[in-house]
């Protein structure tokens, strides 16, 4: 509990809460439908790439960057993260990520708010055939992660953003449609 009682704890408490805020942000907001026409998927998987990447860059020393509970999970069960460490980011996270859908729903006109980023299956695809796309592509994210983090990777984790970034954006290209 001597954790809890440290600034770093909450400098990193609120680092997470900032990045989920401008991850939903950036990423549903290039998501919505700005211009008629269909929407773009290689812009919303570019979009929420580089809002993840970005957000490693920029916060990713203060806290590591995680900005999705599946990558504060995994941390926890390597044994890279205490419980007390992983809960108060996991709160963060969901209540940065509705303050960022709120801002962008105050921010955004009414007809282009439409669903506010919120996807749904394509009417060819069931629950369960949905359900393990998004355990598949999350697996890979979560694995990109950990390699880039590895201190035994390369010595360079400065760099990990591009990597994450990149494989949120091709798990988006694939999983979108």
């Amino acid at each position: 509990m001597r954790e809890l009682r440290s600034s770093s704890f909450w400098r990193a408490i609120l680092a997470e809460f900032l990045g989920s805020l401008l991850y939903a942000l950036l990423g549903l907001g290039a998501s919505l439908r700005w211009a008629p026409g269909p929407p773009s998927v290689v812009g919303s998987a570019l979009a929420f790439g580089l809002a993840q990447a970005t957000v490693v860059q920029a916060l990713g020393h203060v806290s590591g960057g995680h900005v999705n509970p599946a990558v504060t999970l995994a941390f926890l069960m390597v044994s890279q993260l205490s419980l007390p460490r992983a809960v108060g980011y996991l709160l963060a996270q969901v209540l940065g990520a509705l303050a960022g859908a709120g801002v962008l729903y105050g921010v955004t006109p009414g007809p282009v708010r439409g669903t506010l980023g919120l996807s749904a299956l394509h009417p060819g695809v069931g629950p369960g055939q949905g359900t393990v796309v998004e355990v598949l592509l999350t697996a890979q994210f979560v694995l990109c992660v950990l390699a880039s983090f590895d201190d035994r990777h390369d010595g360079r984790p400065s760099m990990a953003a591009v990597p994450v970034g990149f494989s949120l954006a091709l798990g988006h290209l694939f999983g979108v449609r």
